[in-house]
């Protein structure tokens, strides 16, 4: 009987030996694992269990004795194989119970368990050894591939000054341009080696916040222009002068960011919004939005975007080249600045792409802040009405003014969607932004969920943004 109900379970393919035994001692189940560790090959049915642990089970009488407790608590033993030979083991021995009239053993063998951790460690040293040897030829091979391209760079700009000829001087600023991609693509895989053998670190240093932007603008302003695209760039009045992290990795996942939206976009625009959506004692996260009218990307698509060396398909790095790295190192940079990033877009409508990151408050503000002795007013904004202008502090979210100015710009807002006139949806929706500047970080969030579905013109979203916002905020049409 114990051996039928043993039979029903898929004990015949562990890898520990198990064996059941009656109360007369007699084994009446063996697994696999338990007639090749122990030499059976015709089984150890109706043998005394005493065979295979001597030192552990001896005859006595009609009966047998047990030099150990029963229970889940394992116990090293020593297992005989039917040669003789013997092997430490670590069991664990159950009596009868409810489910089973039967002894059951179950016994790991302590040499292979030793062995398989010898082995897995030496796997590890081994894989250790080879990122270490990879990382070191990747440092070695982008060392060795910059030189060259800095040095056709330098000359190169050297022989600009020299030419006058036209064609001659094109085929120079596209040399140019080329050894910039290279150095490009060179830094990226060197980021990936890094990131990849975490050995990537971030620096915490106080810098201009508003002045990299600026500079981030200024970089592409040309080049997004030149292709005949609008580029707007909006900064939250919240957003500080100065702050605490890396710039460098902030500005590259900018770069990348926007660089693919000029590539991908032929006609329209592309834009730029920086938002401060919380903060705490001593950090603040911002919240970063660029969006462009370009190609768009298939919703099953979407994923393939931040894995490594992948594009949304074949042609895409045939047509406008990329190693697929970009995104994979975007997504890498800004989790380990405490944030997360994202993408929407629909084929033939363009991309949003939104990232966020937690920063250090700059120290020196928070210092003047202690030492300043009195408090500026807030700005205030009125919307009409014969009321003083101290009762019509709208700008505080959650007073009366803010509400009604909250209702009546959400009215006009769905008016807006309804005739299909995106140019004031956007200005309702921005003034909506700062009415809403100093709300919980649960309604900003849905500010920008809102604003981002406008600016995709995708009703859908639009009519589930706006329930949503009205139910947080508690106004009604």
């Amino acid at each position: 009987m114990c051996q039928q109900n043993l039979g029903m379970l898929p004990f015949d393919n562990v890898l520990e030996i198990i064996l059941a035994f009656d109360c007369e001692g007699l084994i009446t189940y063996d697994n696999a694992a338990a007639r090749e560790k122990l030499g059976y090959d015709q089984g150890l049915g109706g043998l005394f269990i005493g065979s295979v642990f001597p030192g552990v089970f001896q005859k006595q009488g009609e009966g047998w004795t047990a030099a150990c407790p029963f229970g889940m608590e394992p116990q090293h033993l020593t297992a005989y194989r039917r040669n003789q030979t013997c092997f430490p083991v670590e069991a664990r021995i159950l009596p009868p119970g409810d489910s089973r009239d039967c002894y059951l053993c179950m016994a790991n063998d302590l040499l292979e368990k030793e062995f398989l951790s010898h082995e897995l460690e030496q796997v590890k040293q081994e894989a250790q050894d080879a990122m270490r040897v990879k990382s070191e030829f990747v440092a070695n091979v982008t060392h060795e591939l910059r030189t060259p391209v800095n040095g056709i760079s330098g000359q190169v700009r050297e022989l600009l000054p020299m030419e006058t000829e036209k064609e001659k001087l094109r085929k120079l600023h596209l040399i140019e341009r080329c050894c910039g991609e290279m150095n490009k693509i060179i830094n990226n895989i060197l980021d990936f080696s890094k990131l990849e053998a975490g050995k990537f670190t971030l620096e915490q240093a106080r810098f201009p916040l508003r002045g990299m932007i600026d500079y981030v603008m200024a970089s592409h302003k040309g080049r997004i222009t030149e292709k005949g695209l609008d580029f707007f760039v909006t900064v939250s009045p919240g957003v500080p002068e100065y702050a605490v992290g890396d710039e460098l990795r902030i500005v590259q996942v900018l770069n990348n960011l926007l660089s693919n939206a000029q590539k991908f976009t032929s006609v329209g625009k592309i834009t730029l919004e920086v938002i401060k959506t919380a903060q705490t004692r001593d950090a603040q996260e911002l919240f970063f939005l660029v969006c462009d009218t370009g190609i768009g990307i298939e919703p099953k698509d979407q994923e393939k975007l931040f894995q490594s060396f992948s594009q949304v398909d074949a042609s895409t790095s045939r047509k406008y080249g990329g190693t697929g790295l970009g995104l994979s190192i975007c997504r890498q940079l800004v989790e380990l600045m405490g944030g997360s990033i994202n993408v929407e877009s629909a084929k033939g409508k363009g991309t949003t792409f939104s990232f966020s990151v937690w920063l250090g408050k700059d120290p020196e503000a928070e210092q003047d802040a202690g030492e300043e002795s009195v408090v500026q007013p807030r700005p205030v904004i009125t919307f009409g009405g014969d009321a003083p202008q101290e009762e019509q502090d709208a700008s505080r979210y959650g007073t009366a003014p803010n509400l009604e100015a909250l209702r009546k710009n959400l009215s006009k807002l769905i008016l807006s969607v309804e005739m299909e006139n995106w140019e004031k949806a956007e200005m309702f929706m921005e003034t909506i932004r700062q009415l809403t500047s100093d709300a919980p970080q649960e309604v900003s969030r849905a500010v920008l969920r809102l604003k981002m579905a406008i600016q995709k013109e995708n009703y859908e979203k639009i009519s589930i943004g706006m329930e949503n916002l009205k139910a947080l905020v508690g106004v009604e049409e």
